[in-house]
C-alpha cells in the first residue's frame, strides 16, 4: 500500500504531461505517480514513463473508465486526482493531503471557480455549465460544493474503496461528489489558481454532449439516492394534470348534474391513481435507500480496519 498515490488519466496530453509529472514528484515527493493512458495515439505514455511515472493502459475509452480501472488497482493511504493537461498547480497538492491525513477528510475539492476559473477560461458555455450543475446538486442534495466539475481532488482510501463507478466519461466528477455528499462523508475545500490550456493543447470535453450528460446523470443519482423527493415530484405533477382537467367537470356536474365528458372523467381517475402509485413509490424506495446506508456504513467500518492491518502489516516488514 502507498502512502500517497497520484492518479494521472491521460487520453493524447504529450505537450503537457511531462510537466505534470515533473510538478507531482516535486511537490510530493514521498508519492508514487500513476499515469493510466486511455488509448493515447501520440507520444503520453513514453513521455511520462520518462519523467519517472509508472505508466499503465486503460483500453475502454472515457474517464470514468479510467477512473474505475484506477480505483480497483492501487492501494493508499491517500489518492491525489489530477488531469494531465497542467492545468490545475500541483503546489496545492500537499496542502489537499494533509486534510485527508490530519483533517479526516474523504474528499478535498480543489475549487477553480472561487478563484481565477472565470478569468482563465476562455469557453463561456463551460462557465454557465458549471454553475448550473453546481446549482443543481447543491439544491437537490442539501449540499455546499463549491466546485462539481473540478478534476484536482484528493481522496481517502476509505472513499475510493466504496465508490461504485457507474459513469464512462466526463459526468464522473459528478458522480463522485454527490456519493460523498449523500453517504456523509468529509468533504473540504480548497481553493487554487486555475489557468487555462497551454496553447496547442486540446480540451477532449464536448461542451454540450457531455453537459448533457452530466445533467442526465444528476437526475439519475437524485432518482435512486432520493426516491421519495424524486417520485414526489413525479406525484405532484401527475396530480395537479388530473386536477385541471377534472375541476371543469366536477364544476359542471354541480351545475347541471351532469357529466357529459366520461372519457375525461376516466382518464383523469387514472392519471390520479398513477400520482397515487408514484408516491408509494417513492416511499418504498427510500425505505431500501435508508436501508443501504445502514450496509454502508457497516462496509466503512470494515474497511477502516482492513486498512489499518495492512499498513501495519507494511510497516512491520519495512522495519525487518
Amino acid at each position: 500500500m502507498d502512502k500517497i498515490a497520484v492518479l494521472i488519466p491521460c487520453y493524447n496530453e504529450e505537450k503537457t504531461i511531462g510537466k505534470v509529472v515533473r510538478d507531482a514528484k516535486a511537490a510530493l515527493p514521498e508519492a508514487t505517480i500513476y499515469v493510466y493512458n486511455n488509448n493515447s495515439k501520440d507520444r503520453t505514455a513514453e513521455i511520462a514513463k520518462e519523467a519517472g511515472a509508472v505508466v499503465r493502459n486503460e483500453f475502454m475509452q472515457g474517464k470514468g473508465n479510467v477512473i474505475r480501472r484506477m480505483f480497483r488497482e492501487i492501494d493508499a493511504l491517500v489518492y491525489v486526482m489530477v488531469d494531465g493537461d497542467d492545468t490545475y498547480p500541483m503546489e496545492s497538492a500537499p496542502e489537499m493531503v494533509q486534510m485527508v491525513l490530519e483533517h479526516n477528510a474523504d474528499m478535498v475539492v480543489g475549487d477553480r471557480l472561487s478563484s481565477t476559473y472565470y478569468q482563465e477560461n476562455k469557453r463561456p458555455f463551460h462557465n454557465f455549465g458549471n454553475d448550473l450543475v453546481r446549482l443543481a446538486v447543491n439544491k437537490l442534495f442539501g449540499s455546499d460544493v463549491r466546485d462539481i466539475m473540478t478534476g484536482f481532488r484528493a481522496f481517502s482510501y476509505e472513499f475510493v474503496k466504496t465508490f461504485p463507478v457507474l459513469s464512462k466519461g466526463f459526468e464522473i466528477e459528478t458522480e463522485m461528489t454527490i456519493h460523498a455528499v449523500y453517504n456523509n462523508m468529509q468533504i473540504d475545500n480548497v481553493v487554487i489558481d486555475y489557468r487555462d490550456r497551454p496553447e496547442g493543447s486540446v480540451s477532449k470535453l464536448d461542451t454540450f454532449g457531455d453537459g448533457f450528460k452530466v445533467l442526465r446523470t444528476i437526475a439519475r443519482l437524485y432518482r435512486s439516492y432520493k426516491p421519495f423527493g424524486f417520485f414526489s415530484i413525479i406525484a405532484a405533477f401527475l396530480a395537479l394534470l388530473s386536477i385541471i382537467f377534472l375541476v371543469p367537470i366536477i364544476r359542471e356536474y354541480w351545475v347541471t348534474g351532469l357529466v357529459p365528458r366520461f372519457p375525461t372523467l376516466i382518464v383523469c381517475c387514472f392519471v390520479m391513481m398513477a400520482a397515487a402509485l408514484s408516491l408509494f413509490a417513492g416511499i418504498i424506495l427510500s425505505t431500501l435507500a435508508i436501508n443501504n446506508r445502514r450496509e454502508f456504513e457497516m462496509q466503512l467500518n470494515m474497511l477502516q480496519r482492513h486498512k489499518e492491518t495492512d499498513y501495519a502489516k507494511e510497516d512491520e516488514a519495512f522495519e525487518k
